[in-house]
């Protein structure tokens, strides 16, 4: 079977497809013939090597396929079964500790952009009904980090004001899983164009953060305050998602977009608003089996911006870099 692998850290030029044995299920494995996997910030910094992997590393870590071999020993899954796979295949349930995320797909464990793969039946759930491979794969990273910022994290109660920052997968998918808890849902972007398919989907407003460099007082203005922040930029964004949350309100930092690695905030702004702050990396199995089951009532549907081939990886983290997209960015075979 036909993998893509990390030759070396430090270009994409070294991402290449190479030919594996097909796999076989140990007792407690099934095998999933993958069919999708889309594209996240975390997958480009293992793929031009600002996270180094082991050389032949398997990268990304969204994947959604059908079950086409079962261990002797599973009882959950049968073959023909449509599925999708975990960021943190070790995090069953509970909080996050150490040994519970250890393994991180696409990381220090192979990933998805591969034929077919024997791992544990544990480190897979359903996929949403009527979902096409490309849909579902846009969800075990982004949809579930926001999922988890919103409803277990941030408490998100109907009524609420939240802020999402951007037009990437995982802040539109927080826009549709806020809507349906009804809330109102307030958003930066980077272009005028951008910000009318914001409002088209139903944003209350929309800033221009390349306009408006001061836009977190704006939006606080615009508002009256936000409850709930995800904030994706990290020192990029920090300040101003302080600026832009009301008295009490709540910022969860799930992301470094923007080279916000590192940055600066006004403290007296953070204590004197009383402001509740949480960072968190993705979720665990109970929390992606809950988003899969409110996409199952509620018809929510992820937005693909663009869909790639399996050997044009490449071409497809060329296209992220570009920050075009609206929506995801998905590899298909």
């Amino acid at each position: 079977m036909k993998a893509v692998v990390v030759s070396k850290s430090g270009s994409l030029d070294n991402l290449e497809i190479v030919e594996k044995k097909d796999p076989t299920p140990k007792p407690n494995e099934v095998v999933v013939r993958w069919h999708a996997t889309s594209l996240n910030y975390h997958d480009y910094l293992v793929a031009i090597g600002a996270i180094p992997v082991m050389p032949g590393r398997i990268p990304m870590s969204d994947g959604a396929g059908e079950i086409i071999a079962v261990g002797s020993d599973v009882m959950d899954w049968k073959v023909g079964d449509q599925v999708m796979s975990m960021f943190f295949p070790g995090w069953q349930e509970g909080a996050p500790g150490l040994m519970k995320i250890a393994g991180i797909s696409g990381e220090t464990i192979d990933g998805y952009i591969c034929e077919s793969s024997a791992i544990s039946a544990k480190s897979i759930t359903h996929m949403p009904e009527g979902y096409s491979y490309a849909e579902a794969a846009t969800l075990p990273c982004a949809g579930l980090t926001a999922w988890n910022g919103l409803t277990h994290a941030g408490g998100l109660m109907a009524g609420q004001k939240v802020l999402i920052e951007g037009t990437g997968g995982m802040s539109l998918l927080g826009l549709q899983f806020a809507q349906a808890a009804g809330a109102q849902v307030y958003a930066t972007t980077s272009s005028e164009a951008k910000a009318q398919r914001l409002k088209d989907l139903g944003c209350v407003e929309v800033v221009n953060y390349k306009e408006d460099i001061r836009w977190g007082k704006t939006i606080f203005r615009k508002s009256g305050g936000i409850n709930l922040i995800l904030d994706v930029g990290g020192g990029s964004t920090m300040q101003q998602s302080i600026e832009a949350a009301i008295f009490g309100g709540k910022i969860i930092s799930i992301g470094i977009l923007s080279g916000g690695r590192k940055g600066q905030i006004t403290f007296p702004k953070l204590f004197f608003k009383f402001i509740k702050m949480e960072g968190i990396a993705v979720g665990n199995r109970v929390m992606q089996e809950a988003m899969i089951a409110v996409i199952n009532t509620s018809g929510i549907k992820p937005i693909i911006d663009k869909s790639f081939g399996f050997d044009e990886l490449a071409a497809a983290f060329r296209y992220q870099e570009s920050g075009q997209h609206f929506g995801k960015i998905v590899v298909e075979w």
